[in-house]
């Protein structure tokens, strides 16, 4: 059965505006790659003034399109946050020669760092924390430094399922953001179930992990598209929450919006205002227009974007 065509949703409706939710939603980021960036003639039709944006590098993607994107969205004011995945630079002078083009051409001076999701190494890194122990960040003097959180666990990083190899790289990685001059923060996989998320950002917390999260959150898709995602990622607890909903016929037909999710994790943080989680990731999965017209709905000032400003 085909589901809803998203293209009717793309133009905001107004919304009862949750204040709680727009009060976590201050300050979100968002997740782009150099071919959905060119389907979007303004960015600032569609994002808040002073939006960080990741632009995630997928292997195979030329250093030349990640550069000319961030390039094009800096000139649009947004902070770049390019994503740097260890497993696809070949050695250090490649990943000098990045890191001086991404500053030469669009000023970045923050980045994601991460394994990605190549099984095999084309080079001399392996994992982000080899990244970071290059030292070239701190060298170039980049002021903000992210890494992948897994609130459900990562089996490249723990094949058999578990939690011990992502927690004691955690902890390699708060002891890391004390020695180093950049700020740091965890920009975690997105799960869809906010309780799993709350109990796990306690859990950080108990361990003596205090970098802020920023947490992950599918944006507004069709329900197949999740699904497809949500498995090829590794998210595993959540996605029972996809299944629950596609075996709801009533709730077939309609995409999936994060609504539920950030409301309850938004009403938690509002009765905790010392969470862990400081922030919103947005990883547009049905679309950046259709992300950002659900954020300019339910966010109110949190979502305005720049030309409405």
């Amino acid at each position: 059965m085909a589901l809803l065509n998203f293209k009717k949703r793309d133009t905001p409706v107004s919304a009862p505006v949750n204040e709680q939710v727009e009060a976590f939603l201050k300050g979100y980021s968002i997740e782009v790659m150099p071919r959905t960036a060119e389907k979007v003639d303004d960015f600032r039709e569609l994002l808040p003034e002073g939006t960080r944006v990741y632009i995630a590098h997928i292997e195979g993607t030329p250093i030349e399109d990640m550069v000319a994107t961030a390039s094009r969205l800096a000139r649009d004011g947004y902070p770049v946050m390019p994503h740097f995945p260890a497993r696809i630079i070949k050695d250090k002078a490649t990943l000098a020669d990045w890191i001086a083009r991404y500053q030469g051409e669009a000023g970045v001076e923050q980045a994601l760092l991460l394994a990605g999701g190549v099984a095999q190494p084309v080079g001399e890194f392996d994992s982000s924390m080899q990244l970071m122990e290059s030292g070239l960040f701190d060298k170039a003097g980049f002021k903000r430094l992210h890494v992948a959180g897994h609130p459900e666990g990562n089996r490249d990083i723990d094949p058999d399922g578990g939690m011990k190899n992502v927690e004691e790289a955690l902890v390699w990685k708060q002891k890391f953001s004390e020695r180093s001059d950049a700020e740091m923060a965890l920009a975690t996989q997105f799960a869809f179930d906010a309780k799993p998320i709350i109990a796990w950002a306690d859990q950080l917390r108990e361990a003596g992990i205090t970098l802020p999260v920023h947490i992950g959150i599918a944006g507004p898709a069709k329900l197949q598209t999740l699904i497809k995602f949500a498995i090829a990622c590794g998210v595993g607890p959540s996605l029972k929450v996809l299944q629950k909903r596609a075996m709801d016929v009533s709730k077939l037909l309609l995409p999936y919006e994060p609504t539920e999710v950030l409301a309850q994790l938004a009403a938690h943080k509002a009765a905790n205002p010392d969470f862990n989680i400081t922030n919103v990731h947005f990883f547009p999965l049905g679309g950046i227009k259709t992300n950002a017209s659900w954020a300019i709905s339910h966010g109110g000032d949190s979502g305005r974007p720049a030309n409405q400003s």
